[in-house]
């Protein structure tokens, strides 16, 4: 019983650590989500565009890295098979978007960040519903 206590106050110690590291990136994607939805945009626009979107990706990347090294052997397991899903959920998403555009229904570059965004909820729910209910 008090090793089952342990573990779950570990685990809820690495949540609060993702959670510290992921908010301000996340506030960061919203940025370069919503700069990147203006519509005709100058050549300066465009550059702080790109620039916010590199340093949003860049930083993602090191909050993974950063949970990575923090998880243990379970946790990296559910973790690496979680992003499979929402791997595979990007893939189906910019599938169809890519026939829908290719009808004229939709047009592909304004949904292709969503359909990303999409896919990282799928990765950290499926990680979320897994974690809590596989004990």
């Amino acid at each position: 019983m008090a090793e089952q206590m342990r573990h779950d106050q570990v685990t809820r110690a690495a949540r609060r650590a993702v959670l510290i590291d992921g908010i301000p990136v996340a506030a960061l994607g919203v940025v370069a989500l919503t700069l990147g939805s203006t519509p005709d945009q100058t050549a300066t626009q465009q550059t702080w565009w790109i620039a916010i979107t590199t340093v949003f990706t860049l930083a993602v990347a090191w909050v993974l890295v950063r949970a990575f090294r923090r998880a243990d052997e379970y946790v990296r397991r559910i973790q690496l098979e979680s992003m499979a899903v929402g791997f595979a959920a990007v893939l189906v998403g910019l599938q169809v978007a890519t026939l829908l555009d290719a009808a004229g229904v939709i047009e592909l570059h304004q949904v292709a960040q969503l359909i990303i965004l999409g896919g990282v909820w799928v990765w950290l729910l499926v990680a979320d519903l897994r974690t809590r209910f596989h004990r």
